[in-house]
């Protein structure tokens, strides 16, 4: 049995130390295939674009070595007219991937480092053809003491020596493109970090004649903040492109091979539910990162694609998100799908104000998927739904931390048992403080006390799920109420809220305010639904709010 390659991403270690490998390489003949000059291909993290392009490397590559055993009992070799192209190409091979610091000077050191690096790994090429007038620029690279200007143009200088050491255009790799740029973002210096790699990418890949074929990998395209502005000969292949809509991440046969070699066959329709889903191009695709951990944990279920640090944006931007999206939010995590525009290309400085924003990031970092997809008038209209079980589980564990940050986990069985029993006091005081630390925690505004209110909405679907069925916004009666929970044992209290902002222009007060909210209950029949259904116990409660005040009142309806 072999050994499973976890956190091995280098080509030739896995192939040569006997390391399970799913044959990825016929991305090859794509590459080959394909017309466009520069290729982006932006997949979720974990999804195996560092080995992909790892592969790449040792195959394009041109060195003393002979490279070529490596493919030998690959699909690529089983095609000789693609053979000719197995070490032809001098490469530059750059892997962003690790650099995610908290600040831009460490940021900058280590991308200093990378560039130094690559001139390195073709020093014998190098010192054969380099001018007297370059060796200033050479020496103060390979030092890690150029300017930023230098560094701005290093690579685009390295692929004309390499084109004059070879007299062969260049093949560049450039692996997680975006990665400190999704770290400045998280960190205060995402301008900076942007320029930087504007700078870099657009010397390099832009109008460079020793260019032969330049591929990039990240999680998203960030065009609009121009990053790629200049560049007209780079073909995107996103998520919804066919395009190499199998090569990253495991199909359905690449996953019962696996769980084949490894004797976990008879756990695949749970694998499905916690793994799959996924959908690019028409091709279903598996989460390997997933797959890779869950056969080394022999067979054990868990969410193994979660990363703090990385879901740090997500956490941030589903506090901060509109009632709207909130409700959407409710809605996938009752298993349905929500109808969004989405953009390919992201801007960064719009998600937070920006809904389709947030949407397109969900959808191309993983943490949605699509069933289908239509153009109208240059619009993008995805059906979005949670791939997985796993993902579930992520947003899920974003929702429990916010009610572990803001009430004790104590408190927060304390809390929901008292709603679920009617005690009111109880609820009421505590649902103040939830209000309270929610808003101070998270930043929310002062005035937009409705954001805490809908992250209370999506606890009690996380956190009840198993005893009730919980219902935002549904027609009953003759209106539409704010919240209803149904419980699955009939004997059980159900119950019908109703939030109420106070109205200081018509003279409000909480106490009115509350029992507004429930006389809209009881005038608009909400409780019917609950009734239809069998519960005989029902409770109404309104709920009135003023800023970071609350008054909760209610009544028992027969």
């Amino acid at each position: 049995m072999k050994k499973l390659p976890i956190g091995v991403s280098d080509f030739k270690t896995i192939l040569n130390d006997c390391y399970y490998y799913v044959d990825k390489t016929l991305l090859i003949k794509e590459l080959i295939e394909s017309s466009g000059l520069v290729i982006l291909i932006p997949r979720p993290r974990r999804f195996g674009k560092t080995l992909n392009l790892s592969m790449l490397k040792y195959f394009f590559e041109k060195t003393d070595e002979d490279n070529s055993v490596l493919f030998k009992d690959t699909a690529i070799w089983q095609n000789r007219d693609y053979r000719k192209f197995q070490g032809q190409y001098p490469v530059i091979f750059l892997t962003f991937k690790d650099i995610k610091e908290e600040n831009w000077e460490i940021t900058y050191i280590k991308i200093v480092s990378l560039v130094a690096q690559a001139f390195s790994h073709h020093f014998d090429a190098i010192e054969k053809v380099i001018l007297s007038s370059e060796i200033n620029e050479y020496i103060a690279i390979m030092g890690k003491k150029a300017d930023e200007a230098t560094y701005h143009n290093s690579l685009f200088f390295l692929s004309r020596l390499l084109y004059r050491a070879y007299n062969k255009k260049v093949v560049i790799l450039i692996d997680e493109y975006d990665a400190c740029i999704h770290a400045g973002y998280n960190n205060n210096y995402y301008n900076t970090a942007t320029h930087f790699m504007r700078s870099v990418l657009t010397s390099v890949l832009k109008d460079n004649k020793y260019l032969e074929r330049g591929i990039l990998t990240g999680i998203l395209r960030t065009a609009k903040e121009g990053i790629f502005s200049g560049l007209n000969n780079l073909k995107v292949c996103s998520l919804l492109d066919y395009s190499f809509q199998d090569k990253f991440g495991f199909t359905q046969p690449e996953v019962e091979n696996l769980l084949t070699h490894y004797n976990l066959l008879e756990s695949f329709e749970d694998v499905q539910k916690w793994y799959n889903g996924y959908i690019v191009g028409n091709a279903t695709i598996y989460n390997p990162w997933s797959l890779l951990m869950y056969a080394d944990q022999k067979g054990k279920l868990q969410p193994y694609w979660l990363n703090t640090s990385d879901n740090q944006i997500i956490k941030k931007l589903l506090v901060l998100a509109d009632a709207q999206l909130k409700a959407d939010l409710e809605l996938l995590l009752s298993n349905g799908t929500v109808t969004k525009v989405v953009d390919e290309a992201i801007v960064f400085s719009d998600i937070e104000n920006n809904s389709d924003a947030i949407w397109s990031l969900l959808l191309f970092a993983g943490y949605l998927t699509y069933s289908k997809y239509v153009l109208e008038r240059g619009k993008i209209y995805c059906d979005l739904k949670i791939p997985n079980e796993e993902i579930k589980f992520l947003y899920e564990g974003f929702i429990e931390d916010i009610f572990n940050r803001t009430l004790k986990t104590a408190k927060v069985d304390l809390f929901l048992n008292s709603l679920i029993t009617g005690d009111v006091q109880t609820f009421s005081e505590l649902l103040q403080e939830f209000i309270l630390n929610s808003m101070s925690i998270y930043d929310l505004p002062n005035d937009e006390p409705e954001k805490s209110y809908h992250l209370f909405v999506l606890g009690l679907l996380v956190f009840l799920a198993d005893s009730y069925q919980i219902k935002s916004n549904r027609e009953s009666g003759y209106g539409r109420y704010d919240i209803m929970l149904i419980p699955h044992d009939k004997n059980k209290l159900g119950l019908v809220i109703e939030f109420k902002k106070v109205l200081i222009d018509r003279k409000e007060t909480l106490d009115s305010a509350a029992e507004k909210a429930l006389e809209q209950i009881r005038n608009k029949h909400y409780a019917q639904e609950l009734k239809s259904l069998g519960i005989r116990r029902i409770k109404a409660l309104g709920i009135a709010f003023q800023g970071k005040q609350i008054l909760v009142v209610s009544k028992d309806i027969i």
